[in-house]
């Protein structure tokens, strides 16, 4: 009787030792005597023990650091690069069977690539088209580790990190610009006024007396003080004014 309990332990023990709980978010891979036959679904699975073993696999999008890369660009201006990729696991058993370490191979890829792409551009579209450099930077690490069950969903590239002389020589580019667009403005601005003076000064000169009568409410706004003297030449045109007020 106690060898029937002993041995109803024994299996109950074996049974539970076989129970696995696969999360919503995870696939099991599971290896019977070392050969893959089959992938389990999230819930409350078994596998017999001793001659099978299960892999959980987290099928989650998950980001992984791109280390800062060195690279030269093809203006030759060594840059310090650094990305983000962010894969998710489209096929559980190929991740396990394919690679050994699924993110660990992707990473190194990634900075492969990051190297190639970034290289053969210029350092001023390294900085003006993130964007479409990180786009191909997903295209080539996404074409890569489809063989491996992985979909690459994104890549961003973070943080480009220039050489000091290099920050100072786009800091007097910068000002230098600036200084030329202002003296764009400021000229236009006086050919506008000047354009505005010389349409006034057309529209006086068409009325008789008028250069002079402007000419005096200038002079009135500079002698403001009744004891200042102001010594100004009257303009030919104001004779002619006064000559026909008289007639």
């Amino acid at each position: 009787m106690g060898f029937v309990v002993f041995l109803l332990i024994l299996l109950l023990f074996f049974i539970l030792s076989g129970l696995r709980i696969v999360n919503q978010y995870e696939r099991g891979v599971v290896l019977t005597l070392g050969r893959f036959t089959g992938t389990r679904q999230p819930g409350l699975r078994v596998v017999i023990p001793v001659f099978q073993r299960m892999i959980k696999i987290d099928i989650r999008s998950t980001p992984i650091d791109v280390a800062k890369q060195e690279i030269i660009t093809r203006d030759n201006v060594t840059v310090g690069v650094d990305a983000v990729v962010y894969l998710r696991v489209i096929d559980a058993s190929k991740a396990v069977l394919e690679t050994t370490n699924y993110i660990y191979a992707t990473s190194q890829f990634a900075q492969a690539a990051l190297r190639d792409v970034a290289g053969n551009v210029d350092m001023d579209d390294l900085l003006s088209k993130r964007d479409e450099i990180s786009q191909q930077i997903k295209q080539i690490v996404d074409a890569e580790t489809d063989k491996w069950g992985i979909d690459v969903e994104n890549v961003k590239i973070q943080n480009i990190e220039l050489p000091q002389d290099m920050k100072r020589a786009m800091a007097k580019q910068a000002e230098a610009e600036r200084e030329r667009r202002a003296v764009i403005i400021i000229a236009a601005a006086e050919k506008a006024a000047a354009k505005e003076v010389a349409e006034a000064a057309a529209i006086l000169s068409q009325t008789p007396g008028g250069m002079g009568i402007r000419t005096l409410q200038t002079l009135e706004k500079i002698a403001v003080e009744p004891s200042q003297k102001t010594v100004f030449v009257l303009p030919a045109d104001i004779a002619d004014a006064f000559k026909n007020m008289v007639k």
